[in-house]
C-alpha cells in the first residue's frame, strides 16, 4: 500500500530557499524563545540538523516545549565566553542564527546591566567563539528595529541610518549592530572568511509567545482568565508582523551567505508593508473581532518611555532578496489570535498548520524563497 505524503512533503518544504538547509548543521541561539522556537520548527521541517543554545524557558507555558521537536539543546548563558567556545567547538555548525537576547523594553529599565551584558557581550562572545570553527560558513545576527536612533518621523528607517536608543534595550541592540559591523570588518574580512549579516524586524507577533509586557501575551493571558487587558500606550503605532515574516527574511539571508555571496553580508530590514503600521488600540480591536471574549481598558499609571512610532524601510530586501511580506494586518491578527484561542479552548498547538498555510500563501504570491 502506498503511503500518503504529509502536507509538508506535498509542499516540497525541503526545497525552499533553494534547498540549501537540508542536511546542514545549524545552531540557533535563543531556540527556546518565541522567534527561536518557530525558526527551529521551520528548519527542522526542511531537513536541517538543528542544535540549540539558550537559557531554560522562563515561562511555564512556552512554545519550545509545546512543539516537542526533540533537538539537541545546550542550556547555557551566552555571557560566559569559555563555555560558549566549548559548546560551539562541539557543535561545529555550518551556519549560526543568533537570536539569544534580553528582548523586553520595560525589563531593561529594571535590569540594565543584564540587558547590556546579554545583548552586547553575548553577541561578542558568539562572534569571538565562531572565529575558530572549521566548518562555519555564515552567521546571521538578529537585532531589532529599535536599534535605530528613533526620531519618530513618519517614514521608514533604512539600513544606513544611525544607531541609537533611549532605553537600555534599544541602546543594547544598536550596540550589537555596531559590534557585528566591527567584527565583520576587523576579523572576518579575508578571502573565504565566514560571511556575517545582521537583521532587523518590526513588532513580531504570533502564536506561542507568553513573555511579560507584550501586548498579545497580555491580551491572551487576561482573556483566558476572563479578565480585561489594560493598555499602556493605546495610540502608540507599531509595525506588526507575523513571526514567520522576519524568519523568512533571516532564512533568505542565510541562503545567500551559505552560497558564498559576499554582497549579502550586510545589515537588512524585514518590516511589514505600511498597512500593518497600526496603533495598539486598533490591534486590540482587531483581536476582539477574532475572539469576542477579549476586553480591554486603559492603564493611566506612569510607565517608562517607549517609542511612539517606528517604521522600517525594507526596500533593500525586496529588491535584492526578492523578499516580501506574505500576510497583511487582518490576516496577521487572525492567525495570531486563533492560535491562542485553539490552544486555550481545545488544547491544540497549530504551529505546523500555520507554517503550512504561510508557505502555501507565499507560493501563490510567487515569493522568491518559496519557489521549488
Amino acid at each position: 500500500m502506498e503511503l500518503k505524503k504529509s502536507p509538508m512533503e506535498n509542499l516540497a518544504i525541503t526545497k525552499l530557499f533553494g534547498g540549501i538547509y537540508k542536511g546542514k548543521k545549524i545552531l540557533i541561539t535563543g531556540h527556546t524563545g518565541f522567534k527561536g522556537s518557530w525558526l527551529a520548527l521551520w528548519l527542522t521541517k526542511m531537513g536541517a540538523d538543528v542544535v540549540g543554545l539558550s537559557l531554560k524557558p522562563q515561562d511555564e507555558l512556552n512554545h519550545s516545549d509545546l512543539l516537542k521537536l526533540g533537538i539537541k539543546s545546550y542550556l547555557q548563558d551566552i555571557s560566559n565566553l569559555s563555555k560558549v567556545k566549548e559548546i560551539l567547538q562541539e557543535i561545529n555548525p555550518d551556519i549560526i542564527f543568533h537570536l539569544a537576547a534580553q528582548a523586553l523594553v520595560r525589563y531593561s529599565y529594571q535590569e540594565p546591566v543584564e540587558t547590556f551584558t546579554t545583548n552586547i557581550i553575548g553577541t561578542i562572545n558568539i562572534l569571538e567563539a565562531a572565529r575558530s570553527l572549521p566548518q562555519l560558513k555564515a552567521i546571521v545576527i538578529v537585532t531589532s528595529d529599535k536599534c535605530y536612533n528613533n526620531k519618530e518621523w513618519y517614514w521608514g528607517y533604512r539600513e544606513n541610518e544611525p544607531m541609537g536608543g533611549k532605553d537600555p534595550y534599544s541602546a543594547s541592540k544598536g550596540c550589537a549592530e555596531l559590534v557585528t559591523a566591527c567584527y565583520r570588518e576587523s576579523f572576518y574580512n579575508t578571502e573565504n572568511a565566514v560571511l556575517i549579516a545582521s537583521a532587523r524586524a518590526g513588532n513580531v507577533i504570533g502564536g506561542g509567545d507568553w513573555a511579560l509586557d507584550r501586548i498579545i501575551s497580555d491580551i491572551v493571558k487576561t482573556t483566558s482568565k476572563s479578565e480585561s487587558v489594560y493598555i499602556r500606550y493605546p495610540m502608540a503605532t507599531r509595525p506588526w508582523q507575523y513571526v514567520l515574516e522576519p524568519l523568512s527574511g533571516y532564512l533568505s539571508i542565510g541562503w545567500k551567505l551559505l552560497e558564498g555571496k559576499k554582497e549579502f553580508a550586510e545589515a537588512w530590514n524585514f518590516g511589514p508593508n505600511s498597512e500593518n503600521n497600526v496603533s495598539v488600540l486598533d490591534l486590540v480591536k482587531e483581536a476582539h473581532k477574532v475572539w469576542d471574549k477579549i476586553n480591554f481598558d486603559f492603564d493611566k499609571g506612569y510607565h517608562p518611555h517607549e517609542a511612539g512610532f517606528l517604521m522600517l524601510d525594507s526596500s533593500k530586501a525586496k529588491k535584492m532578496l526578492g523578499w516580501q511580506p506574505v500576510w497583511g494586518f487582518t490576516r496577521t491578527v487572525e492567525k495570531t489570535i486563533n492560535w491562542y484561542r485553539k490552544f486555550y479552548e481545545k488544547n491544540e498547538v497549530t504551529s505546523v498548520e500555520i507554517l503550512k498555510q504561510y508557505i502555501t500563501d507565499a507560493k501563490q504570491q510567487g515569493i522568491e524563497w518559496s519557489r521549488t
